[in-house]
């Protein structure tokens, strides 16, 4: 019998390329999420897809219907994706499902999530990070009115970049309302090369690395194309990672966003405890699954373009007309690969349209972002979980 592994958080195109990873591998993929995910299951890659409670706002039910697709399908490994991650890491989850659980404990959790206490412990383990300073109060930024240019403010607890604010004059810098309940912090702000990486770490043990640069974001600074970094930088951010799992004692996925300054120097900016975009430059001959099931260090990845299909046009497209670079954008599409279909299984793609949509809506309904709608039911900010 295949060996079969939960791949939670089916909503990210990054669960899928993780499905059909495993399933390179021989494993039998099963996907799950507490929303629609019509990308997942209109996909042909062989993994049935389950349901469960929203994380945030029903976890009892979200532990009770882990636990029964554990004890019913008998997974050796559950390997979250997305924010779900905090709730499959709560305590009494996490002491009921063991060894299967792929992250590591809350607390390590925390350290890597909270975006202060990451530079701190950075700080610690002699890793490179800007220096970095608390915002709990409106009166901590009157420390930077004066030069609030030369620092980056953003949440402590956030993502997509969707609220950090580079180098704002006055009236923006007024604008935020930090409080301990909502804390923000401010790090210098560094030029440079902004660069990402993700890894996969077997008890502190780092065994699988890629490292990528994105000249197509959104506006909060996500990327979704995908270009190899250059072979020395690429060492330098792998001895990094390295350190960091090893420092960190990390097990699971984990991602960061860093940044080589004029001189050529890294600076670790913020780290993602999870699956991001990073994954996909992984995937595709079982590798990553073979890293993350039984710790088999994975090969370095081939240097190529990727991107996501549907950003690409939804986003991408616009970008390109309105910044005179359709020359970049044709290159980038016609040279790359697309994360989301693949030859034979093109359905996804409407699939991933069709979820944006949904999310879009949903945003629209309750006055909230986009991004803010696609991570609600899941999110985690730091507050206590049983």
């Amino acid at each position: 019998m295949a060996r079969r592994v939960l791949i939670t958080g089916a909503r990210a195109v990054a669960a899928l390329d993780i499905a059909r990873d495993f399933a390179a591998a021989g494993w039998e993929p099963h996907l799950a999420d507490s929303v629609p995910v019509r990308m997942a299951r209109w996909s042909k890659a062989p993994a049935r897809v389950h349901r469960y409670p929203a994380p945030r706002q029903q976890g009892e039910a979200f532990h009770a219907r882990i636990v029964e697709l554990v004890d019913t399908f008998g997974f050796e490994r559950v390997v979250p994706t997305c924010e779900e991650v905090f709730h499959l890491a709560a305590p009494a989850l996490q002491c009921r499902l063991g060894e299967r659980l792929f992250v590591p404990n809350l607390a390590t959790l925390r350290q890597l999530h909270d975006k202060l206490a990451f530079a701190r412990h950075c700080g610690e383990w002699g890793l490179p990070v800007p220096e970095s300073h608390p915002i709990d109060s409106v009166e901590d930024l009157t420390r930077f009115a004066s030069r609030s240019r030369e620092w980056v403010f953003k949440p402590r607890f956030s993502r997509f970049g969707d609220s950090a604010l580079v180098a704002p004059d006055r009236p923006a810098l007024a604008a935020i309302t930090p409080s301990p309940d909502k804390p923000w912090m401010a790090q210098a702000r560094i030029h440079g090369e902004e660069v990402c990486f993700h890894g996969v770490a077997h008890r502190g043990e780092l065994v699988a690395f890629a490292a990528y640069r994105s000249s197509w974001r959104l506006g909060g600074g996500a990327g979704y194309a995908f270009d190899p970094v250059a072979d020395h930088h690429r060492e330098a951010l792998r001895t990094i990672a390295a350190r960091l799992a090893q420092c960190a004692n990390i097990h699971g996925q984990f991602a960061c966003d860093a940044m080589f300054d004029a001189a050529g120097a890294a600076y670790l900016l913020e780290c993602n405890p999870r699956a991001t975009s990073g994954v996909h430059l992984l995937t595709g001959a079982g590798h990553l699954a073979h890293a993350i099931g039984d710790g088999i260090a994975a090969p370095d990845a081939a240097p190529r373009t990727l991107y996501l299909g549907p950003a690409m046009v939804a986003f991408g497209l616009p970008q390109a007309v309105c910044g005179a670079r359709m020359r970049d954008w044709w290159r980038c599409v016609a040279t790359g690969r697309d994360v989301v279909s693949r030859p034979g299984d093109r359905w996804p793609l409407l699939g991933a349209l069709c979820d944006a949509a949904s999310f879009s809506l949903m945003g629209f309904k309750h006055n909230i972002s986009t991004n803010a709608a696609a991570t609600d039911d899941l999110e985690w900010n730091g507050e206590e979980l049983p």
